[in-house]
């Protein structure tokens, strides 16, 4: 009942035919924002070109780490995760962190891996295992926090080495880590020492993976239930290739079934930058990749009903979001985080049934 009522909240907002009052809040101008992390009492936004922001929950200001504020050498950001005494930030150039003691950044350059080993795409902190696992373009890296060692793992394929270009992390639990590469997904059992080969295994499209579909798949983000595994994948489709990366959320029942959310079922575009989830409210930010200019072009947000499959398009002309292009979300359990390509919004979606219906 708590569920349908939050659902049917959602519904009334962001669809309703008729003009009301803006549900959004403008939170960062301009920025392209990257990826959005929180702690107990900050947010940490990473963006490409105004560098690291952090926003305090109890004061309700922001804070910046940039070239313009002086305390930071580079702008230019793909990733952030925090822990009690480091923050971390990925660029394409090197992996930074911040001692929150001293409120110094240093920058570390990988030796394996070129120039493109340098690119750090994805970051996640293991709180329980105090480990940083760092998603390179060119292998995987495990960080032992409190030792401040680095392990270098090499996840390629055969002969597939997009299978070794790490996109996306997401903790499944306490015992399983997800990996999206361009190629396929890694699935680690932490229980296992990472080293060990019988920790990992390996999901393509070669077979029923993805429904074998298209001829490469490529993971951006992750969408974890307790019943299913949500993939976004990217769109990369020329005239040439025309079937190379078909895009798509698929739905993976952990056991055999897969189920594909596209163009061809309800989504507005095929290409998936992100997914987040308030209830049972699947939020995808979409985009179509187009053909001539080799460009990835904003379709806005597609709201998944993750028990019925059913999908609508949010209005974004019922909120301030004035680009169509969604690159982050995150829920906080009172607001809806959305990152664009031109700033950061947060929707409050909360009330007593919202924060009872987004618990896993």
């Amino acid at each position: 009942m708590y569920k349908y009522l939050f659902t049917l909240f959602l519904f009334i907002v962001l669809f309703s035919p008729t003009p009301c009052q803006s549900v959004s809040e403008k939170m960062i101008e301009e920025a392209t924002i990257t990826g959005i992390v929180e702690e107990a009492n900050y947010i940490w936004v990473s963006t490409y070109g105004y560098g690291i922001w952090r926003y305090s929950k109890k004061d309700a200001k922001w804070f910046v780490y940039s070239t313009k504020t002086g305390n930071l050498d580079d702008d230019l950001f793909y990733t952030v995760a925090v822990s009690d005494k480091y923050v971390w930030a990925g660029t394409s150039e090197g992996f930074w962190t911040l001692d929150r003691k001293t409120d110094k950044w240093r920058k570390r350059k990988f030796a394996q891996g070129g120039e493109w080993g340098n690119w750090i795409r994805s970051l996640s902190y293991d709180k329980k295992e105090n480990i940083l696992w760092i998603g390179r373009f060119v292998n995987l890296t495990r960080l032992d926090v409190s030792k401040q060692r680095f392990y270098d793992v090499d996840l390629t394929q055969g002969t597939d080495l997009k299978s070794n270009n790490i996109k996306s992390i997401a903790f499944d639990g306490d015992s399983i880590i997800w990996f999206g590469s361009e190629s396929g997904v890694h699935k680690y059992q932490k229980k296992k020492n990472y080293d060990d080969k019988s920790a990992w295994s390996y999901i393509n499209n070669n077979g029923r993976g993805f429904n074998g579909e298209g001829e490469a798949v490529s993971v951006s983000d992750f969408l974890i239930t307790s019943s299913n595994i949500w993939f976004a994948t990217d769109e990369f489709v020329t005239r040439d290739q025309p079937g190379f990366n078909l895009g798509g959320v698929y739905r993976y029942d952990r056991k055999l079934k897969w189920d594909r959310y596209y163009d061809g079922n309800g989504l507005q575009a095929n290409g998936v930058f992100t997914l987040e989830r308030t209830g049972n409210i699947i939020w995808a930010g979409l985009y179509s990749f187009d053909k001539d200019s080799k460009k990835e072009v904003g379709r806005g947000v597609a709201l998944i009903d993750r028990v019925t499959g059913r999908i609508r398009k949010m209005d974004l002309n019922q909120t301030d979001i004035a680009t169509a292009k969604i690159t982050a979300t995150y829920f906080d359990g009172n607001y809806i985080w959305i990152g664009t390509d031109n700033g950061l919004y947060r929707i409050r979606i909360s009330n007593p049934l919202a924060q009872w219906s987004a618990k896993k």
